[in-house]
């Protein structure tokens, strides 16, 4: 399996292309703010020719080239229809905290065109694009609509998983944001669990990680394992105060 990265121009949020090999097909992952210009070079690197995209949910700094790259090599674009809207209204998705620190970075001139055809993703879709085997995971949380995207593993490990927003190493994607739940957030990290423990897990932001280190040191994947996953989910702060007292 190939698997590489490109920066977005914002909040530093992950681009990846998957492949077999190189030289083969591939399938772009949440097409960020200008992944567009950067696109040919990465895609000559590698002799990678793309297929589809695929978002993990409807954030702008994962969709802000998505238009742009689905015209422009005429491939399909795939998206959970619980975050559709967000294409339709991609700093309102944001909430009234975020949208103004887009607003600024991308400045007065920035206008936004919706993508015209946008295929829908279900929990469960086993997706084969461009050679390239997808399992696709509902897992709500930080969005409504947000998803991950498993791949088969190899002779290294057993899978990988491309997670988005909903694991950072060490910790998890927002909750406070339009449509996010932080019950609904702990009850799909909770679905994470049934995977190999190698699995490898490539998050939207900063460092990669694997399921046993995330089973270990993450708090939040700690209370999920433990929490009923009825009633009112523990705030953040019981969850810290509770995991720091059982490793002492």
């Amino acid at each position: 399996m190939l698997v590489r990265t490109l920066e977005a121009d914002a909040f530093g949020t992950k681009c990846y292309l998957v492949a077999e090999e190189r030289d083969s097909d591939c399938v772009l992952v949440d097409p960020g703010l200008g992944v567009a210009a950067k696109l040919p070079d990465a895609l000559a690197a590698y002799g990678l020719r793309p297929r589809a995209v695929l978002l993990t949910h409807g954030h702008l700094d994962h969709t802000g080239s998505v238009t742009e790259v689905s015209e422009r090599y005429g491939i399909p674009l795939y998206l959970h229809p619980d975050d559709h809207w967000m294409l339709s209204d991609p700093l309102g998705g944001l909430g009234e905290e975020v949208a103004p620190k887009f607003e600024e970075f991308l400045g007065r001139d920035w206008t936004w065109r919706e993508p015209s055809d946008v295929d829908t993703l279900a929990h469960g879709d086993v997706l084969e694009l461009g050679g390239v085997l997808v399992r696709v995971d509902h897992t709500p949380g930080h969005t409504k609509g947000s998803v991950m995207f498993n791949l088969p593993g190899d002779l290294r490990v057993p899978g990988y998983c491309l997670v988005g927003d909903t694991l950072y190493a060490g910790t998890i994607g927002r909750t406070d944001q339009p449509t996010g739940d932080r019950g609904d957030c702990l009850r799909s990290l909770r679905s994470l669990l049934d995977k190999p423990r190698e699995t490898v897990l490539y998050t939207a932001h900063e460092q990669d990680s694997d399921l046993a280190t995330e089973s270990t040191t993450n708090p939040f994947v700690w209370e999920a394992a433990r929490w009923s996953g009825t009633g009112t989910p523990p705030t953040t702060a019981e969850t810290l105060r509770d995991f720091r007292a059982q490793r002492r």
